[in-house]
């Protein structure tokens, strides 16, 4: 019996998904394990691994939405007949190869390929998160794989293969650039020839590393060459103009936060927090959790101070539905991650209700499976009001935009040195602004502002924190 592709349901609220991309091409082969499709919904994207090796047939093509559970191709074993028409395919839809030549053409084809396409510095290598996890490993860049998985994408092999070479031939590199040819003025090239000079053996003494007609009869009399002046500085490489697709995940953030910005009355207060306090108490915890591999970080203790804060300020715990607020009666905090390819919220349950380990210890799960594009669809649902973080990149202020219908956000800064006063005396102190966005149309700034006092007076007294 052929083996099911199917539409991987990835939470309770997912309602459709897309097969963004096959990675393995119809009439293919496949290793139990490899990649098959990408998927993508609203909220995340995932590599979907293949449960059974042998050749691929799909039923739908790239970039079509089904409905969970619908399958979407057939995976048939070597000795397994393909019929001319797959089982769920519609009328004159996908058909099997009237002969075992198609396989073969498609792996020829694949075969064929071109090499993947060259990518401007810095740009994402495509590749699968197992390549990924192996290359961080191994050390290996990604930038330097020559890839030969589908669409120039990079697989697990090709970082072994990389890593492997590496480890044979370190010197392989410096050896083929000795044998490259050397740039040399036209009357230098023209008296190589009659002199019977190899210009990659001669150094060039002219602008650039250039080589003169005098380096080549100095090289045809046995003589040294004149020692090189520094060499001028290379012009800055001109990067063509690159058009991206705007899609999947990025496509869903600049709608969202575009409609967001349009539907909601956003303003954003800043408030200085002393946190002398909390770097002690935090210091203290990471120490007495050592064991237990738990280090929670500034964010988490954030995220208590601000759920303990929601309790005060039930109105802040809130969504704004129009016509109507709905009070939340629990309080689930959103955590944003950045990924590369854009921002992930899951959410951390019951923040009010669970101490401080535990916050932290989900906040870390979470944010691994964030990296590992492993989060489900209900990792991210039922948030009630969001921390996001950028203290991390050095920053003092952001405006964090609101995740509707979600009425507030709360944006953690970096941890600075600062100054308070006592007396005529200056004394050094730690402190951190905290950025706070609301829409104005669920509360005034007077409420917000009360709002953002609480998560103050918690982070300056932390052990409330603990109780």
């Amino acid at each position: 019996m052929p083996t099911e592709i199917y539409m991987m349901k990835l939470g309770m609220t997912m309602t459709e998904g897309t097969v963004a991309e096959w990675h393995i091409p119809d009439g293919g082969e496949v290793k139990l394990g490899e990649d098959l499709y990408r998927l993508e919904t609203e909220k995340v994207e995932m590599e979907v691994e293949a449960e059974a090796a042998g050749i691929v047939r799909h039923l739908v093509p790239a970039e079509t939405t089904v409905d969970p559970g619908d399958v979407v191709g057939w995976i048939y074993a070597a000795d397994e007949e393909i019929p001319d028409v797959l089982p769920g395919a519609p009328a004159g839809g996908a058909s099997a190869a009237p002969a075992e030549a198609e396989p073969a053409a498609a792996a020829a084809e694949a075969a064929e390929a071109p090499a993947a396409p060259a990518r401007a510095e810095g740009e994402r290598v495509p590749a699968s998160p197992a390549a990924r996890r192996l290359a961080k490993e191994l050390g290996v860049d990604l930038a330097t794989v020559t890839a030969t998985g589908p669409r120039g994408r990079v697989t697990e092999d090709d970082v072994r293969t990389a890593h492997e070479s590496a480890a044979a031939a370190p010197a392989a590199a410096p050896a083929a650039a000795a044998g490259t040819p050397a740039p040399a003025s036209p009357l230098a090239r023209k008296r190589a020839e009659a002199l019977g000079v190899d210009l990659s053996t001669v150094a060039g003494t002219g602008p650039g590393g250039r080589i003169t007609k005098e380096d080549v009869e100095a090289a045809a009399a046995g003589g040294a060459p004149a020692v090189a002046p520094a060499a001028a500085a290379a012009p800055a490489e001109v990067r063509d103009d690159e058009v991206m697709a705007v899609r999947g995940m990025r496509k869903v953030i600049a709608e969202r936060m575009y409609a967001s910005l349009q539907e909601t009355a956003q303003l954003t207060m800043d408030m200085d927090v002393a946190m002398d306090d909390c770097v002690k108490l935090r210091s203290q915890l990471i120490e007495e959790w050592a064991g237990d591999s738990v280090r929670p970080s500034y964010t988490d203790i954030v995220m208590k101070a601000a759920a303990k804060a929601l309790r005060d300020h039930p109105r802040m715990n809130a969504q704004f539905l129009g016509t109507e607020m709905n009070l939340r009666g629990e309080v689930h905090v959103g955590m944003a991650v950045a990924l590369d390819e854009g921002l992930v919220v899951p959410v951390v349950r019951n923040v009010d209700q669970i101490d401080l380990k535990a916050i932290a210890q989900e906040s870390s799960r979470l944010a691994g499976l964030a990296r590992e594009g492993k989060l489900g669809l209900d990792d991210m649902a039922g948030g009630t009001f969001t921390v996001s973080t950028l203290g991390m990149f050095g920053v003092d202020s952001f405006t964090p935009i609101l995740n509707p219908p979600e009425v507030g956000i709360l944006g953690v800064n970096r941890l600075r040195d600062d100054v308070r006063w006592e007396g005529e005396r200056p004394v050094r102190q730690k402190a951190m602004t905290l950025s706070l966005t609301w829409d104005h149309r669920a509360l005034d700034g007077a409420p917000a502002a009360q709002f953002l006092a609480s998560v103050k007076d918690y982070l300056e007294a932390p052990f409330r924190l603990l109780v």
